[in-house]
């Protein structure tokens, strides 16, 4: 099979490499049909964050089933699956809570296990408590609008479910994290896909006035149709000075969905107090004083989003309804062997999100 493979900073190839087979009776083996580039990626591809030479690339994506162990019952083959970043077990506190994202015995797609969804086909482990099985929630008929069977998906449908195994369902849990409530001020912190999913879920969750921290056109043009009400490029001392103009005395909910310690620092101080900043960006460099949250009562949540249980419970649905169409930050679609340039298209900031089309349904 095709796979994207990765030999150091700006270099990404494409190469043959052994199809993946059943290895243990909970193991899935997944047809991919979508996969993409995450702003995450963008971490290592830049030098930033080590990653093991030679290993494969990718963490998102969609699919069909084409084998199973015999210990699966979450799907059988040829059911349309999403596959969420995190291996989950599906049985431990963590799972049973909705932190699967936070499985001790799971991990994550990528280097952490070694093979990445940005391939031909997909091994995944745990299967029963990693996959979502989108075939399973058509055949229910219980969803009004939503396709007849996956045979069905237009590309603006399949866009839309690869967003659940990472991006949206990771803004949402920024939104969940940071307890927008209907009525709220909200701002988010991002105008990449991330940060663009938030303002969509900020919205979903009834947020009536939100604050994008964009400077770039094309992003802030999705931030208004995701709900966005205001967009402020300004950073650092300037930001927060724009933000308590527009607010008052500061957002109810704060969304981080960056990571630096620029977008941090600038968040702790947006909120008004009691406010509870959801932090979903990978953290780089970044301290939290306690004074700057103990004295005005802010609080902190969040971590890697246990996208699997957003979906199931409510943003499947949404999607599979047309609801919302969280697909629109996918800007441009590339295929399988053209990914080196989907990812140095992401590095310069010409396209928002890169959709790769790796297979029909």
């Amino acid at each position: 099979m095709k796979s994207t493979i990765f030999y150091g900073a700006r270099d990404i190839r494409v190469e043959d490499r052994p199809k993946p087979t059943v290895k243990n009776p909970g193991d899935a083996v997944v047809r991919v049909v979508r996969s993409c580039v995450c702003g995450s990626d963008m971490w290592p591809y830049r030098g930033i964050n080590p990653y093991p030479n030679g290993t494969q690339m990718g963490h998102e994506s969609i699919g069909v089933v084409e084998e199973v162990g015999a210990d699966v019952a979450i799907a059988k083959p040829g059911d349309f699956v999403i596959v969420p970043f995190p291996i989950s077990c599906g049985e431990c506190a963590a799972c049973r809570a909705g932190f699967e994202s936070s499985c001790p015995n799971g991990g994550y797609f990528g280097a952490a296990e070694g093979e990445g969804c940005q391939s031909e086909y997909l091994h995944v482990p745990h299967a029963n408590g990693t996959l979502v099985n989108v075939s399973e929630a058509l055949a229910k008929g219980d969803i009004p609008g939503a396709p007849a069977s996956p045979k069905d998906f237009d590309d603006d449908m399949l866009a839309d479910l690869l967003t659940l195994s990472d991006v949206m369902g990771t803004g949402f849990h920024a939104a969940v994290s940071a307890e927008v409530k209907p009525g709220d001020t909200a701002v988010v912190f991002g105008d990449g896909a991330v940060g663009l999913c938030g303002v969509l879920s900020a919205k979903l969750l009834g947020a009536t006035r939100i604050i994008s921290m964009s400077r770039h056109e094309d992003r802030a043009a999705v931030a208004r149709e995701f709900g966005a009400t205001d967009i402020v490029p300004e950073r650092d001392d300037a930001a927060v000075r724009r933000i308590m103009e527009l607010t008052g005395e500061g957002a109810d909910a704060v969304l981080e969905c960056v990571g630096s310690s620029q977008s941090f620092n600038t968040a702790l101080q947006v909120g008004r107090p009691g406010a509870v900043i959801g932090r979903v960006g990978l953290p780089h460099d970044q301290q939290i004083p306690a004074d700057a949250t103990f004295y005005r009562n802010i609080g902190i949540k969040g971590g890697p989003a246990p996208v699997r249980t957003y979906a199931r419970r409510r943003l499947l649905r949404e999607v599979l309804s047309g609801a919302i169409h969280p697909g629109h930050v996918f800007t441009k679609t590339y295929a399988l062997d053209e990914i080196p340039q989907a990812y140095a298209d992401m590095d310069a900031r010409r396209v928002i999100k890169a959709l790769v089309k790796v297979s029909e349904v």
